[in-house]
C-alpha cells in the first residue's frame, strides 16, 4: 500500500492510501438532536489544491489561505439564497490580505497579498504561523444578495489569534450562537516516478448550539442503535449539552479532518456515535472564477481614456486576474468608451 504524507512547516504524518470511494470536494451537514447540536463537515482535495497551486504561494501563505477556504465554504454553503457570500481579511502583517469569495451554491475562488520580503523573513524566524501573518487589522464577512438587495457586513478584528478564534468572535459577537470550528490544511507528499508529488488538502468541522431548532430533513442516519448489544445508553444532564459538544469537537484532531481515508460519515460517527447523529446529503464544492473576457471589457471601459492611455505596454492593454490567473489581452481600440 502507497503511503503518504501530510506535512506543514512543522509536521510530517503518515497516513494510508486513499480509498477509491472517498469524497472530497463536500460540504456535509449533520445533526446530534439529543444534544441539540448541528454543524457542517468540510472536505476539500481538487479544489483547495487548484487555488493553491495555482499561485505557487509560499507555503505559510499557501496554509493561511487554505483555512479561509475552508471557513468560507462552511459558512457560504449554508446561504439559502442565490448569492455570494465574501470573506476578507485586511491587516498589518506580511500577508496584507485574504481573499475568498463563495458563490452559491458551490462556487469557490480565492487569492492572497503579501510582501515577499517580510513572508521570507517570517519563515526564517520561525513565526510563520496564520497569527504572525495576518498581524493586526479586521476580518469581513459579506453576504451579497445581488445589485437589488442589501448587503449584509460583519465585522471583527484580528488581534493575534487564529482565523478559528476570529470566528469564534464573529458568532459570540455577531450570531451569538455558540459555535465551535476547527480548520486544517496540510500538503500530500506522495512517491512518484519522476519524483515526489505535493498536493494540498483541506478540511474543517464547524459546531453549533441551537436547543429550538426547526425540524431538519434527514436522508441518512447513524445511530446509537448500531451500537452492540449491552452498550450503556447515553445520558445528557440538562445544560451539560453545549459542555460535551465542545468537548467532543475539541478531541478532533488536523490528520482526521485531511485524511482521504476517512469519510465524513465516519469523522462524525466517532465522534458522536453515543448521543448519535444524524447526516444530510453532502453537496459539492468546484473551483470557479467569475472572471471573463468581456467582464475586464467593460471594467476597462469605466476608466477614462487617460487612465487607458497609461494601461498600454508594448502596443496592448494586458490584464490579469488576481484569483485564477486568467490573462486578457486588449489592443487600446477594443476597449474604448465610446468608439468611432
Amino acid at each position: 500500500m502507497t503511503e503518504t504524507a501530510m506535512t506543514d512547516p512543522q509536521i510530517a504524518i503518515p497516513i494510508r492510501a486513499p480509498s477509491p470511494t472517498t469524497l472530497d470536494d463536500i460540504v456535509m451537514p449533520f445533526e446530534v438532536a439529543k444534544l441539540d447540536l448541528c454543524g457542517r463537515v468540510v472536505r476539500l482535495g481538487p479544489v483547495v489544491d487548484e487555488i493553491l497551486s495555482r499561485h505557487a504561494y509560499p507555503q505559510p501563505v499557501a496554509k493561511v489561505l487554505g483555512e479561509a477556504i475552508v471557513l468560507t465554504v462552511m459558512l457560504g454553503s449554508a446561504l439559502k439564497i442565490d448569492g455570494r457570500f465574501i470573506l476578507q481579511t485586511q491587516g498589518d502583517g506580511p500577508v496584507r490580505m485574504l481573499v475568498v469569495d463563495f458563490t452559491s451554491p458551490d462556487k469557490v475562488r480565492a487569492c492572497a497579498r503579501f510582501d515577499k520580503d517580510r513572508v521570507a523573513s517570517a519563515i526564517a524566524a520561525g513565526k510563520a504561523g496564520g497569527s504572525a501573518l495576518l498581524g493586526k487589522g479586521h476580518l469581513a464577512m459579506t453576504i451579497d444578495q445581488g445589485p437589488d438587495m442589501n448587503r449584509y457586513q460583519g465585522l471583527v478584528a484580528l488581534d493575534g489569534g487564529s482565523l478559528e478564534d476570529v470566528a469564534h468572535e464573529y458568532f459570540l459577537r455577531s450570531e451569538q450562537i455558540p459555535t465551535r470550528v476547527r480548520l486544517a490544511v496540510a500538503e500530500e507528499l506522495r512517491a512518484a516516478s519522476g519524483g515526489a508529488t505535493h498536493r494540498w488538502r483541506a478540511g474543517g468541522i464547524l459546531l453549533q448550539f441551537l436547543p429550538k431548532s426547526a425540524e431538519r430533513a434527514r436522508t441518512a442516519l447513524i445511530d446509537p442503535d448500531d451500537a452492540p448489544e449491552g452498550t450503556a445508553p447515553h445520558t445528557v444532564k440538562e445544560g451539560d449539552a453545549w459542555v460535551e459538544g465542545q468537548a467532543l469537537v475539541s478531541t478532533v484532531e488536523d490528520i482526521e479532518l485531511i485524511d482521504p481515508s476517512l469519510s465524513s460519515e465516519r469523522l462524525v460517527y466517532r465522534l458522536f456515535h453515543e448521543p448519535g447523529v444524524r447526516v444530510f446529503r453532502a453537496s459539492p464544492v468546484r473551483a470557479e472564477c467569475s472572471c471573463s473576457r468581456e467582464n475586464v471589457e467593460a471594467m476597462l471601459k469605466s476608466f477614462s481614456q487617460d487612465d487607458r492611455d497609461h494601461m498600454v505596454e508594448d502596443g496592448k492593454i494586458s490584464v490579469t486576474c488576481e484569483f485564477c490567473s486568467a490573462n486578457y489581452q486588449f489592443a487600446p481600440g477594443e476597449v474604448d468608451a465610446n468608439p468611432s
